[in-house]
């Protein structure tokens, strides 16, 4: 184990912890492809629209999360909602890959760092900066963690297929939507940063460390780019959202 002054950087290598995934959850038969969306709505809405079925259920203190099965396009999808913030999200990542889940692709909302990009516009992340604590136990300190090379291709080129405008770059990982400093803000935009969320980095970090593919596509919500924030209704761009989770359904099964 590395030592450090600050415990977050005391980075463990070792493999095997006290508590393991698979010594407590059994494999079963669900989906390898799996898509983690944060949005409830759409979630009801594929589940009716594709024939989706509860066929497992994620736990946590807060309550239980039901695993969907669809059948979308032909093929058999995995549709889980992640939870909010990096400890949760990779907790509930880590219990799918038990279960057998190999290909994923998140999608949802993030606060974009820059004016230009209009509300419901898609980012697909390159990398995210590690401003949050878990992924710091599955890598070894880093600035940034990149989405797998393959999923990364997968959703751009799904994308592009539909000619679908949207941005890449960098996007900002944080636990604490409350200290968005604007200090830190405008370090993370000279940096590369579009937007800020709570998770990107926790999940690519679990993917590398698992062995999985994974990617990701946000949504373009509030502005903090400004000296005043801008919520700018983004929580009521219901068709911009469905459109998204169908976009992460065609890229992950082409996995």
């Amino acid at each position: 184990m590395r030592r450090h002054d600050v415990p977050i950087l005391e980075f463990d290598p070792s493999p095997t912890a006290v508590i393991e995934p698979t010594e407590h959850i059994d494999p079963t038969d669900i989906p390898r492809h799996a898509v983690l969306c944060f949005f409830q709505d759409v979630i009801a809405k594929a589940v009716d629209e594709f024939d989706g079925r509860e066929i497992d259920e994620v736990r946590s203190e807060i309550g239980l999360v039901p695993v969907y099965e669809l059948s979308f396009e032909g093929s058999r999808l995995a549709l889980v909602h992640p939870g909010v913030g990096a400890p949760l999200a990779a907790g509930f990542l880590e219990e799918l890959i038990a279960r057998g889940v190999t290909r994923v692709i998140a999608c949802g909302g993030a606060g974009v760092l820059v004016p230009e990009i209009a509300l419901g516009h898609v980012i697909v992340p390159t990398a995210a900066i590690r401003d949050e604590g878990t992924s710091y136990h599955y890598l070894a300190p880093s600035r940034e963690v990149q989405p797998t090379p393959e999923a990364l291709a997968a959703i751009v080129a799904t994308l592009e297929r539909h000619g679908v405008p949207h941005v890449t770059g960098k996007t900002w990982t944080t636990d604490a939507l409350y200290r968005e400093t604007r200090e830190k803000a405008a370090r993370r935009v000279a940096e590369g940063c579009l937007t800020v969320e709570m998770e990107a980095a926790a999940f690519f970090a679990v993917a590398w460390f698992r062995g999985i593919s994974f990617g990701q596509l946000l949504y373009a919500g509030d502005d903090l780019s400004g000296d005043v924030w801008n919520a700018r209704g983004w929580d009521d761009h219901e068709t911009g959202r469905q459109q998204l989770f169908k976009l992460a359904a065609e890229a992950v099964l082409t996995l």
